[in-house]
């Protein structure tokens, strides 16, 4: 595994170990940076501090897991690995409880040893880049809002801009999942109309009878059921942005009624005899096109010409690939952190197969992906029970054990602390399984 954080701090009060230990992982490339006692160790660490700690347990003037609370009061995301000997590991097993990323055992296995520092170093690498990503995201800048690095989310940033700027209606092109509300709420927090409602009505889910009404309102008494007056979405945007999705939707004549609004700036509710203003912005999205639509008779072609006097494109996820590690990451995190769970490393392995997937749901499609990988609901997704009828109970339930383990390593790439946790084992039992099953935590390490 390629370390894209190298700063290694290792703590021993053995010379000859911190000699080894330091040669073995110089050689690997990494920053490596050995000390008979941890102070020295512990002051070049804070949040922002890009590489991994490594603490020998037992030490004539401390411990490892004094190490261990210490460096975590300076950042509890921080990767521990503890270096034990073999009467250490009850010990050690303490503190991965209490926050250690791993342990390793004396004497050094040096591919050992170099694959722990490697997946240490990488989880270190994603924590720092969700930070950066969540700085961001905590603004009220658009870099926080519409999220990617590639040229197709540059431009879609600068011609919202642009747009917001601007006091047009604009039509927003894309497809399911897109993410057509959210440039929409942009477009209106980004405007002179920021302080004022952003009303957001989806016309494919109300029904033809009551279109009128929800946009409209209606006075009391204005027809069987109306006991009070009620105002419109129209009317409740007035000095706002109305945010119309699935326009496409809207019956004929909605489509009319909307265009006298749009065009008078004034709505008259239901069984009204007197109009009110009406200073709104409106934006509207579709998922087809709208011109094409207009052209078949299914649109009203006046009516696109007064919404379209701007249009923006929103790209599909497949046109942005280059987007979908970022994003993921964002969505997990964010998953994670609102429910209090620790964020599994992202292997390299699972970034390329959501690169490689056709994402037909867009961004919406990634979320939930994100979101079920964040709670731990895709783990199991892949594991077959073997059916024959001429298998025993035992037999099969052996074989969905195995399969379970299985996916469990290959998630963790092999880090028996991460299938621990994964499968709420304790360490001794995993072992005897993998070697009831014949599984080597090297068959699945990256």
């Amino acid at each position: 595994m390629t370390a894209r954080v190298s700063r290694v701090l290792f703590v021993d009060d053995e010379e000859t170990v911190r000699e080894a230990l330091h040669q073995w992982l110089a050689l690997a490339g990494y920053d490596m940076a050995a000390f008979e006692a941890p102070e020295a160790a512990l002051a070049e660490i804070d949040e922002r501090f890009p590489g991994i700690l490594i603490s020998d347990v037992r030490m004539p003037r401390t411990s490892g897991l004094d190490v261990l609370e210490r460096a975590l009061a300076r950042d509890p995301d921080l990767p521990v690995l503890l270096v034990t000997g073999h009467g250490d590991v009850p010990m050690a097993v303490e503190a991965m409880r209490r926050g250690a990323y791993d342990f390793i055992e004396k004497p050094f296995n040096p591919e050992r040893l170099v694959d722990a520092v490697g997946r240490a170093c990488e989880k270190r690498h994603l924590t720092l880049r969700l930070r950066r990503l969540h700085a961001v995201a905590d603004t009220q800048g658009i870099e926080g809002r519409l999220i990617g690095t590639s040229r197709a989310m540059e431009t879609l940033r600068r011609e919202v801009l642009d747009l917001a700027a601007a006091p047009v209606d604009v039509v927003i092109n894309g497809e399911t999942g897109s993410g057509k509300e959210l440039v929409a709420q942009c477009l209106h927090a980004f405007s002179a109309r920021r302080d004022g409602r952003f009303v957001a009505v989806n016309c494919g889910a109300i029904p033809d009878t009551m279109v009128e009404s929800e946009l409209f309102g209606y006075e009391a008494g204005a027809f069987t059921g109306a006991v009070k007056r009620r105002i419109g979405k129209l009317e409740y945007a007035h000095r706002g942005t109305l945010f119309l999705d699935e326009i496409e939707a809207m019956p004929l004549l909605g489509q009319v009624k909307l265009l006298r609004v749009l065009q008078e700036r004034r709505v008259e509710r239901l069984g009204a005899n007197e109009a009110v203003p009406a200073d709104l912005r409106t934006l509207c999205a579709s998922k087809v096109d709208l011109r094409a639509e207009a052209e078949a008779g299914r649109f009203r072609a006046d009516l696109y010409y007064r919404l379209g006097v701007a249009e923006l494109d929103i790209p599909p996820l497949r046109d942005r690939r280059e987007d979908i590690p970022l994003l993921f990451e964002h969505f997990a995190s964010r998953a994670a952190e609102a429910h209090g769970r620790t964020m599994r490393p992202l292997s390299a392995r699972l970034l390329q197969d959501l690169a490689e997937r056709p994402w037909p749901g867009n961004v919406r499609e990634l979320r939930n992906a994100a979101e079920r990988y964040a709670f731990g609901l895709d783990q199991h997704r892949d594991v077959t029970v073997p059916s024959e009828s001429g298998q025993s109970l035992a037999t099969r339930v052996e074989a969905y054990e195995r399969e379970l383990i299985r996916q469990a390593l290959q998630q963790s790439q092999g880090n028996i602390a991460e299938a621990m946790r994964l499968l709420d084992l304790p360490r001794r039992t995993l072992n005897e399984k993998m070697q009831r099953y014949g599984l080597s935590r090297g068959d699945f390490a990256t």
